[in-house]
């Protein structure tokens, strides 16, 4: 079955196909090209590190970017269970170390499974001393796969779009035996003393919801920067579906708006 995007892109996004990487091998990703001289945005798509691709999320990324005037490449990572734990996380991290030098800088970005990437890479990030990203934003992220957050069983009945009986087992394919709490693939337990800012959001009703809430928590105990906003009555990864839900809009506008705050570009001071 061909997969397909949950909106449309905007008229002028304009797609191509690029591989990112080096000795230690290539990654495919589909970029959103804009004129702009400003950061690239690299993003990781979501699906539970199963599903999902670089082009169910080019749409929502193609916002973001038209939003923000930014280039943006998402990474079409290995997915589990071909390609278990760490293969994911590996390849964010020569894609970071292709771009790293870009001379704008760099946003990291995810939504869901692929929130927890980029997180888990900026967790890499800090642990190896790279260049920190100049700030890295997140929509429901999964940051917990041992699911030990009360929001997990809290809002089993109310989350339209996450069936929580699922969840172990998607687990279990992408970690193929490793320990759920592993920082690398668990964000929430890995360090980020140094890191740059971090924007995240989630709605109430997910069972995501303190995925979200304890990982602000953790970063802001550390020293980092956090943005945090908790919507109501929104199903997970919202944006997705602009132009059906006018909150999606919204995000994706205040998201721009932080974006463009830490981003600069050519002719700026």
């Amino acid at each position: 079955m061909k997969s397909r995007t949950f909106s449309r892109p905007p008229r002028d996004a304009v797609f191509a196909i690029k591989g990112v990487g080096g000795t230690a091998g290539s990654v495919p990703t589909l970029c959103v090209e804009k004129s702009d001289t400003g950061p690239l945005i690299l993003y990781f798509h979501g699906g539970g590190y199963v599903f999902g691709s670089a082009h169910t999320h080019r749409a929502l990324v193609a916002w973001v970017s038209h939003y923000t005037g930014l280039s943006a490449a998402i990474v079409s990572y290995r997915r589990a269970p071909e390609s278990p734990f760490p293969t994911a996380l590996l390849d964010a991290v020569i894609a970071y170390k292709f771009v790293r030098h870009s001379p704008r800088g760099i946003i990291l970005g995810g939504d869901s499974a692929g929130g927890g990437i980029a997180l888990a890479l900026l967790g890499e990030i800090t642990r190896l001393g790279l260049p920190q990203p100049l700030g890295t934003f997140v929509m429901s992220p999964l940051t917990d796969l041992s699911f030990s957050g009360d929001s997990f069983q809290a809002n089993a009945d109310v989350d339209a779009v996450l069936p929580v009986e699922r969840a172990p087992e998607l687990a279990q394919l992408y970690l193929d035996g490793a320990d759920p709490k592993h920082p690398r693939a668990s964000p929430l337990f890995a360090d980020f003393a140094g890191a740059g800012p971090v924007w995240m959001t989630v709605s109430d009703q997910e069972i995501l919801l303190d995925d979200t809430r304890r990982m602000a928590d953790k970063l802001k105990s550390q020293g980092v920067d956090v943005t945090c906003k908790i919507e109501n009555n929104l199903p997970h990864v919202w944006p997705l579906f602009k132009g059906y839900l006018p909150e999606a809009e919204t995000t994706l506008r205040e998201l721009a708006a932080w974006i463009r705050a830490l981003s600069p570009r050519s002719g700026d001071s």
